[in-house]
């Protein structure tokens, strides 16, 4: 199915948090090049930058979130006047979404804010640092379409100081890695959330590593390490799953 295939013509919405030029363009660009929509029909809302406005989700395909340099489990002193407001915007469509179960697809950022939404205990005890690792589906993940034609275990690209050390039991665990345990969940049978990055290529990573050196997802002497773990394995898979998305919710 081409773009020009897709039903309907209402548009998918992105949120994202990414303060610096590069790396959020960059982001828009990759959700693009791997749903297959055309700059009409994704469109982007820069929450660092502006308020989220009204949507009216009864005129939109779905909701894509992208990753995010915040953190839900900071303590709130440490929370800028910034991410106290994406952070009580994105509660309140979170709590929309879910009663609506509206399509919905968080990468990465979204574990935190579905988790948020569900009260799951969000902490350090399964950060990864900046890498490739092997994400494994569950029974009911390879059962689940999001992940149609995706094998059993794929490589990911993965970069989190936090994560949720326990899902409740109204979410459906779908993917797993050995050093975080919740990679991928649903809830309800529309809504999504992977920790790990399904719009990232190798480019896209490394552009990340260099714009966020500073920000503690690695030592200052480990970029070259850093670089060198992105690399380690092929990652062709997970941005297949963006592409379904689209297909399966576009009207």
């Amino acid at each position: 199915m081409t773009t020009t295939d897709l039903p309907g013509d209402r548009p998918f919405v992105l949120l994202a948090t990414r303060a610096e030029d590069r790396p959020a363009d960059e982001e828009y660009e990759l959700f693009l090049r791997f749903t297959g929509l055309p700059p009409e029909r994704l469109r982007r809302i820069r929450l660092e930058r502006d308020p989220l406005p009204a949507l009216d989700l009864d005129e939109v395909s779905g909701i894509l979130v992208g990753g995010s340099p915040f953190n839900a489990s900071d303590p709130p002193e440490r929370k800028s006047a910034v991410q106290r407001r994406v952070e009580a915007e994105m509660a309140a469509l979170v709590d929309d979404v879910v009663a609506r179960d509206l399509p919905f697809l968080g990468a990465c950022y979204g574990v935190g804010t579905l988790g948020t939404h569900l009260g799951a205990p969000i902490d350090g005890t399964f950060a990864e640092p900046i890498s490739v690792v092997d994400v494994t589906l569950t029974e009911a993940g390879r059962a689940d379409p999001l992940a149609a034609g995706l094998p059993s275990t794929f490589s990911a690209f993965v970069g989190h100081k936090e994560a949720i050390s326990a899902l409740p039991p109204e979410a459906v665990l779908l993917g797993s890695s050995p050093t975080c345990p919740v990679q991928m969940f649903r809830l309800g049978s529309h809504v999504y959330a992977t920790q790990f990055h399904p719009e990232l290529d190798v480019d896209g990573i490394v552009t990340r590593i260099h714009a966020y050196s500073e920000y503690g997802y690695f030592a200052p002497d480990e970029l070259d390490l850093t670089l060198a773990a992105v690399r380690r394995a092929p990652v062709t898979e997970p941005s297949r799953m963006l592409r379904t998305f689209v297909e399966r919710y576009a009207r």
